[in-house]
């Protein structure tokens, strides 16, 4: 019996130990294995959610199965089991997306260029035109009779109740052609002909008096407007069908653009990349007009109605000279700046319209009210910022409108500014001009909706931490807001169409996005509804980072992630990774879009490195002053930021400051290059991957808005650009780049190596990716560059040769 015992437990000890050494050997991370393909060993998480129009049915994208690609998935609210949508079926699905008639009953969608009618109470849908043109942009009339839509840079109406379909428009490209003018020695011979010859003027007569009553018969055309070489967008028929306005955009002339040269190819030749401009370029310009349907004119509204039209900006004052340089004191008056109109947007009952207007410069949006009769405008918001208009549901381009809508009683406008510091939610009334704050504190709102019955507000903020985002509902009015979710992490709800339930993707900080379910109520239960990572991912034991704060020098809270090894000892290897795209948060509380990053910081951590990761000044989340804390000097606070972090490393978690170490992509490895080049004494090593190097090298509506242009101001490139200041480095560098790069050109990281050739400095290296774009897609090239990584930290900052900076 002790004998029997005895091998049970001695069968029971080799099992575990058999598990164990298994888990064992599934836990340890190496490059290799991180670097896979995400969709074969992590698995994928579920992504663009939607609703049943009869808020029954959730479909989303989701490759539980490892294809190629995502495939369509559905569940019902009676048995939220996920189901594969077989491709017949997905064919004849509605578009997600649509314009509703006034009581959304009705829903009208564009679908592989053509134009649908749906009833929604029927469930039935039709399809109205069927053409090779691509039809574009449905929307209902305002007696909701007839379904408006674009064809070929036209608007037309398609009758409900008949199927007629009218053109409303005639925009044709080019000029109208001059009539012929005749001669006087032609005029005569006519005159002459006419007078001896009967016949000749008998026909005459009977084809004039044919062409007169053909001209009667036939119905009157939309008058023939030309738009010589622009484009014509933004085509809106007015409420009474009274009027049309529009847009017209005249392309950029002479504007050079980068080639970006494909040398590995299946054709064998090299072949060029369509690629962009580059930042002070010629840009597009923009006029904005009524056609006055009954007067049979067209007039453009006036910008210079707009108060501030002719500001200059403040930076201009650092540069006295140029006040003076070629004067002409023919000029009397200040020129207008470039703007660009979107809308009209117009109320319910169809008596107010609104535009915004946003400056080329991008420091000035104006919410203005718009009579389209008179054409005149009148100020219901202005937001002016020295640095640049933006912030969540404000856009941060100037082509871009941002969040608008009215609410039930059709005389209030809500919109979102950063007029406070960060991005709220604000109503005003159009009539008397009043404004009511409804979101108040240091905390973002975004993705504003407005409910059915147009009571209430939904919005997702981070009120409760910068690193969540919960889901609220607050009365249109103002008052309290009511807080849906509550879990740690964040929510991206999509609320059904009868408001009644929210599906939505939750994660936490170190568990990927999975779809969930729950009553639309303050604290109803979450149900899950996917598992989508793979066993063999949940094998290994992912860390929650740690989400700290250090004080940065200007006094400033600046959160980061921290990862820290098992048993960190005093004395160990650090490094700080920087995050790209410049605005973005990546210091939170839910799953990072940085995802193999996330577990290259493990398998850091896992070899005895301390990693911080850190949300530096421009990022995402905290703010106006935060996002525009670069403003004319990127390399600046974002810069010292970091070395803030490196502080923070050394004084607080004990990392030895001669082995300290940075890496970062995009905008992360152009602070990786001004780390090494202008603090040269504080790391010993970094990586900068598909960097920018030189600002004046990269695209206008990122670069402008913080640098504004080289031209003029060429202080702000001076002091931000890497290029300038390469001799200073030290430490180790290495770059990695991909040759097709069409957002951040190759041809920065080739202009960097020889300057650093010409400066005959010996201690950087260059890793290039022929089949690769900014954002890597291949396994073997993300293995490679992290590979690198690796072996320059672990050889610099680890090895015989730590610290040394020969």
């Amino acid at each position: 019996m002790k004998k029997t015992i005895f091998s049970l437990l001695t069968l029971l000890f080799v099992a575990h130990t058999f598990c164990s050494a298994q888990n064992a050997t599934l836990a340890p991370l190496t490059v290799e294995k991180i670097m896979r393909d995400p969709i074969q060993w992590m698995g994928t998480s579920p992504s663009d959610i939607n609703w049943s129009e009869d808020s029954k049915t959730v479909y989303f994208k989701w490759n539980p199965d490892k294809n190629k690609a995502d495939s369509l998935y559905m569940i019902s609210l009676n048995k939220p089991v996920p189901k594969k949508v077989i491709p017949v079926i997905r064919r004849d699905l509605p578009a997600f997306t649509g314009v509703y008639n006034r009581t959304k009953t009705q829903k009208v969608f564009e679908k592989s260029g053509d134009i649908f009618w749906m009833d929604i109470k029927k469930g039935t849908i039709r399809q109205i035109t069927q053409t090779i043109s691509k039809e574009d942009d449905p929307v209902f009339s305002f007696d909701e009779q007839k379904i408006l839509f674009t064809r070929e840079d036209n608007l037309f109406a398609w009758h409900i109740a008949d199927g007629s379909t009218i053109q409303l428009t005639n925009f044709k490209k080019g000029k109208p052609k001059a009539e012929d003018k005749k001669s006087e020695q032609d005029k005569w011979l006519n005159q002459d002909q006419l007078a001896f010859f009967e016949i000749v003027k008998e026909r005459k007569v009977k084809k004039d008096s044919t062409e007169k009553y053909t001209k009667a018969d036939k119905p009157k055309a939309p008058k023939e407007i030309y738009v010589e070489d622009k484009a014509v967008a933004s085509i809106r028929l007015s409420p009474d069908e009274k009027f049309v306005t529009y847009r017209l955009t005249q392309a950029a002339k002479g504007v050079k653009t980068a080639v970006v040269p494909s040398y590995v190819t299946e054709s064998g030749y090299t072949e060029e990349l369509v690629a962009r401009t580059k930042v002070g370029g010629v840009q597009e310009s923009y006029a904005f007009f009524v056609y006055d349907i009954a007067q049979d004119t067209v007039l453009e509204v006036s910008p210079q109605q707009i108060p501030g039209i002719t500001d200059k900006p403040d930076y201009l004052k650092d540069y006295p000279q140029k006040a003076t340089e070629k004067k002409d004191t023919s000029i009397k008056k200040e020129e207008n700046r470039k703007v660009v109109f979107h809308g009209p947007y117009w109320s319910d009952n169809g008596k107010q319209a609104v535009v915004i207007i946003r400056a080329a410069d991008n420091k000035d949006r104006w919410i203005m009210s718009l009579d389209i009769k008179t054409r005149m405008l009148k100020l219901l918001d202005r937001q002016r910022d020295e640095a640049w208009v933006a912030g969540p549901g404000i856009s941060g381009g100037w082509t871009s409108p941002g969040e608008i809508g009215w609410l039930g009683d059709n005389q209030n406008l809500w919109f979102q500014s950063e007029a406070n510091g960060y991005s709220h939610l604000y109503t005003v009334d159009v009539v008397s001009g009043k404004k009511l704050q409804l979101t108040k504190g240091k905390f973002e709102v975004s993705n504003v909706g407005l409910s059915k019955d147009k009571k209430h507000f939904y919005f997702v903020s981070n009120e409760v931490h910068p690193g969540e985002k919960h889901f609220y509902k607050i009365p249109v009015h103002g008052g309290k807001a009511i807080q849906l979710t509550s879990g740690t992490g964040a929510y991206e709800p999509k609320l059904s169409p009868d408001e009644k339930y929210i599906a939505l993707r939750y994660s936490y900080s170190n568990k990927p996005w999975e779809l969930y379910l729950m009553e639309n109520k303050a604290g109803a239960r979450l149900k899950q509804v996917t598992q989508s990572t793979t066993e063999e991912f949940r094998s290994y034991d992912w860390r929650e980072p740690e989400l700290i704060t250090f004080t940065a020098r200007d006094g400033a809270e600046v959160y980061a992630r921290l990862y820290k090894p098992a048993n960190a000892k005093p004395g160990g290897p650090g490094v700080i990774f920087v995050h790209g795209a410049g605005y973005l948060q990546n210091a939170h509380k839910f799953w990072s879009q940085y995802f193999r990053e996330f577990m290259f910081h493990h398998l850091l951590a896992d070899n005895g490195y301390t990693v911080l990761d850190i949300d530096y000044r421009g990022s995402a989340g905290y703010g106006r002053d935060w996002r525009i804390g670069i403003y004319r000097h990127m390399g600046g606070k974002d810069l010292t930021d970091h070395m803030d972090g490196a502080r923070y490393l050394i004084e607080k978690q004990g990392v030895d400051a001669k082995r300290l170490g940075i890496y970062g992509g995009s905008y992360g490895g152009f602070i990786t290059l001004m780390a090494l080049f202008t603090q040269p004494d504080v790391f010993v090593a970094g990586a900068a991957l598909r960097s920018v190097t030189d600002w004046a090298h990269y695209n206008q509506g990122y670069t402008s808005n913080i640098l504004n242009e080289p031209h003029t101001d060429s202080l702000a490139y001076g002091r931000s650009s890497p290029l300038y200041y390469a001799e200073g480095l030290k430490g180790h560098l290495l770059m990695c780049h991909g040759m097709l790069d069409v957002n951040v050109h190759f041809q920065d990281i080739v202009r960097l190596s020889q300057r650093l050739i010409e400066l005959k400095k010996e201690n950087w290296e260059l890793a290039v990716y022929p089949m690769e774009d900014h954002a890597f897609v291949e396994a073997s090239s993300w293995t490679d560059e992290y590979k690198r990584i690796f072996k320059l930290f672990e050889e610099k900052l680890k090895g015989n040769g730590m610290g040394n900076k020969d």
